[in-house]
């Protein structure tokens, strides 16, 4: 008989959260490409369900050039309109235009820093944060790093990136370790 894998109870719901639990939830990225992908994928998830987002993270994938934030940040009014009749998108235009924008302030941080990843990362010394959750009501939705990280992304230009964005992002690019003690994945 096979053993059945103890996972945070917030990814039991459907086998693709199980599977972006065990394969990404909580894994450290330091690529820019990938950290510019979950950071477009939580902006437009703002206000909505992740499990929403990731049913459609493919459909962003083809809508956004495999999340290519140079070509992004040049898109045309036309490319905007061809996103707003996207079904396969969110289709909110604020978050639309906002991708945009967010692509370019993007390519300023790592103007300025070298990477976004040098950026971001610096904001934990690099390493992550592993917390020490029994269960998923002890999880936060913001903490004071995320609410400095939050204004200093706006200040830089970044839309939609409030307290919660910034900490769902901070989780998913394994800043912060927030599985609880008793998930396989727990450190």
């Amino acid at each position: 008989m096979k053993k059945e894998l103890v996972r945070c109870t917030w990814c039991n719901s459907s086998e693709l959260y199980q599977k972006y639990h065990d394969e990404e939830w909580g894994v450290p990225v330091y690529d820019d490409h990938k950290l510019f992908e979950f950071l477009l994928l939580e902006t437009f998830q703002a206000g909505l369900s992740w499990i929403t987002i990731l049913n459609k993270r493919e459909n962003f994938r083809k809508a956004f050039d495999n999340f290519d934030y140079k070509k992004i940040a040049n898109y045309s009014e036309d490319k905007i309109q061809d996103l707003l009749q996207n079904p396969g998108i969110i289709r909110n235009k604020l978050k639309v235009y906002s991708a945009v924008s967010n692509a370019q302030a993007f390519i300023k941080v790592q103007d300025e820093f070298g990477s976004f990843s040098k950026y971001i990362w610096g904001f934990v010394n690099g390493k992550p944060i592993v917390n020490s959750r029994k269960n998923i009501g002890e999880i936060q939705a913001t903490t004071p790093l995320s609410d400095a990280i939050s204004k200093d992304l706006k200040k830089r230009g970044f839309k939609f990136v409030g307290s919660t964005v910034v900490y769902a992002h901070m989780q998913a690019t394994g800043m912060v370790d927030d599985h609880v003690a008793d998930c396989w994945k727990k450190n």
